[in-house]
């Protein structure tokens, strides 16, 4: 597969066109803080079976926890991800970078690609999702979306994307019958589109104690519930898409510990595999995590 050149900055979404992050992520600073105070730096785990005690703490009444890692799974290191999503026993991820996007097949249990297919042209991938018998990818700025063939990962057809591509999942259901997609477009709002054809249904802003919740990247629809990361940082935050209010928050501080962060770019990447255990990743990172997210029931 084709690599990130040596001379681009890992975290240069593309190199013509630079995002540039502010100071710090547009989240009431209350928030930030979340659990510096008395809070225990996550460490690696290497070994499945082996556990990292949660830290639980709040910021307002919002409920704070830190991952339990369960076991760590190889990553590739040259995969930009976008998008994780685990369905029916196959890993999907969406990959991005400007000619190197790509969506693929992975083993779940080790991180290996089974299939993988190049995104056309100089289109830059972004978030991914699995609606019955297609996957839906989005890209940054093209203004388009691809719909996959799930069992080829065959590019099938492109629909218009108004505005920025980031995050995507499908909430309330997995053959897309009934169901809606939830999409994140780097603003503080959670956008509903048709699973059918990705036209926009509504959309909600999103707030943490009142204040808005910005740059929200990779989704999770798990529940009546939207996982989403917030770029630039080591969180998460769990959205009831009703209201748009933050019921819960992960700081995932210290899951890729700085001794191993050399060449990888931020977290972002989460996946649900049952109850209350997830896939957790980032950008460049050389493993992601099987991690248990010890919240309260939503």
């Amino acid at each position: 597969m084709p690599t990130r050149p040596a001379d681009r900055p890992a975290h240069d979404r593309t190199a013509p066109r630079r995002r540039t992050a502010p100071p710090l992520p547009r989240i009431r600073r209350s928030a930030l803080l979340l659990t510096l105070c008395g809070s225990l730096v996550l460490s690696a785990c290497g070994a499945a079976g082996s556990a990292t005690p949660a830290v639980v703490s709040r910021t307002g009444d919002v409920p704070v926890v830190r991952p339990e890692v369960l076991a760590e799974i190889p990553h590739d290191t040259d995969a930009f991800t976008q998008g994780l999503e685990l369905r029916d026993g196959t890993l999907y991820e969406g990959t991005g970078l400007v000619g190197e996007s790509e969506i693929r097949a992975l083993d779940p249990g080790t991180g290996a690609v089974r299939a993988s297919s190049p995104l056309p042209g100089s289109y830059f991938g972004e978030g991914i999702t699995v609606a019955g018998d297609r996957i839906w990818q989005l890209t940054w700025t093209d203004g388009v979306a691809i719909e996959w063939d799930r069992a080829t990962l065959r590019p099938r057809r492109e629909v218009p994307v108004d505005g920025e591509g980031w995050g995507l999942c499908l909430s309330g259901g997995t053959d897309g019958g009934g169901a809606r997609v939830v999409r994140s477009d780097g603003t503080d709002r959670l956008r509903f589109h048709d699973p059918a054809d990705l036209a926009e249904t509504g959309s909600v802003a999103v707030t943490l104690d009142g204040a808005p919740v910005s740059e929200l990247n990779e989704l999770e629809c798990v529940g009546d519930r939207v996982w989403a990361n917030v770029w630039q940082t080591d969180r998460l935050v769990r959205i009831d898409p009703a209201t748009g209010v933050v019921d819960a928050v992960v700081d995932a501080a210290g899951l890729l510990p700085p001794g191993r962060r050399a060449g990888a770019d931020v977290l972002n990447g989460i996946a649900h595999v049952s109850g209350d255990e997830y896939l957790l990743t980032g950008k460049l990172w050389p493993s992601t995590f099987r991690v248990r997210l010890p919240v309260p029931d939503a």
